[in-house]
């Protein structure tokens, strides 16, 4: 090959060197330009998991026993619900000396962000009380409990404090895992959730929401977090009032479907969620 020809050859190698790397600069600047993704739920939830889509089915105040894939959800009011699983274990979820349900629970879950989400002096009759906050910011509370055909775990989040400053791990996320299904009451949560609690989680099937939009986290945020977790059946709480309630429905009607109960329980199982992501309100406050 003369003089000639290895130039050339080398310019054109040489071209292709540069054309590749341009490429790869330009790669670079779309990812650097893209926004990071925002955490979504991409694990099931372990232990129990519904695998089927599903119908809510009203229980009325009708406090019979249930099917084996059966659970009875029992808005109480505030941030209080009665969940019984198919073997009648009774949970109370933020229980507190204002809101109680009328049966005396078997396991009791609080928070400490204000009075009306915990108590001191719990009925000593309750085999098991489960705080969401551990003895120091350090050492966060961490369950995993099993009472007959009932899983109960947590998820450590942060909370305000009352200078406006952080309190590391605070408040818990509690999940209830029976009849082949995944519960989740977000407690007083005031921010957006981690990949890793989002992991921690879990797939869930239905979750208990905050919606009051100020005290814990605002409209924007909850929804944030209600498209990250992508249960098809949200139960609203810690309202305060209609006007607080219907405020967040408007927004949360942008995104899911809401359906307005007449009775406070729902029996509900892995086969009767909604087809697609929906707000069951139950009466209460």
């Amino acid at each position: 090959m003369d003089l000639i020809g290895k130039f050339s050859r080398v310019m054109k190698i040489t071209a292709g060197l540069f054309a590749g790397m341009a490429m790869l600069h330009a790669g670079a600047a779309e990812r650097a330009q893209a926004p990071a993704p925002k955490p979504e739920m991409v694990e099931n939830c372990p232990g129990l998991v519904a695998s089927a889509r599903p119908l809510v089915v009203p229980a009325g105040l009708r406090l019979t026993a249930l099917a084996s894939d059966q659970v009875r959800i029992t808005y109480a009011g505030h941030s209080t619900f009665l969940i019984e699983s198919p073997r009648l274990v009774r949970i109370a979820t933020d229980y507190n000396d204002y809101v109680r349900p009328p049966v005396l629970p078997d396991i009791v879950t609080m928070n400490h962000a204000h009075s009306t989400h915990y108590t001191d002096s719990p009925d000593a009759g309750i085999k098991h009380v489960l705080r969401g906050w551990g003895p120091s910011p350090e050492q966060p509370a961490r369950h995993d409990l099993n009472v007959q055909d009932v899983r109960v775990r947590n998820v450590p989040t942060n909370i305000r404090d009352w200078r406006g400053g952080t309190e590391r791990h605070g408040n818990s996320i509690f999940i209830f895992e029976m009849a082949n299904m995944c519960i989740a009451h977000l407690g007083h949560l005031h921010h957006t959730l981690t990949q890793q609690q989002l992991n921690e989680i879990g797939r869930v099937d239905v979750v208990l929401v905050p919606v009051d939009g100020s005290f814990t986290l605002d409209q924007d945020g909850m929804i944030e977090v209600l498209q990250a977790l992508k249960a098809p059946l949200m139960i609203p709480m810690h309202f305060f009032s209609s006007f607080t309630l219907q405020r967040f429905l408007a927004r949360a009607g942008e995104k899911f479907k809401v359906e307005i109960k007449d009775t406070p329980s729902l029996v509900v199982s892995k086969t009767t969620l909604p087809d697609a992501p929906t707000f069951a309100v139950l009466p209460g406050r």
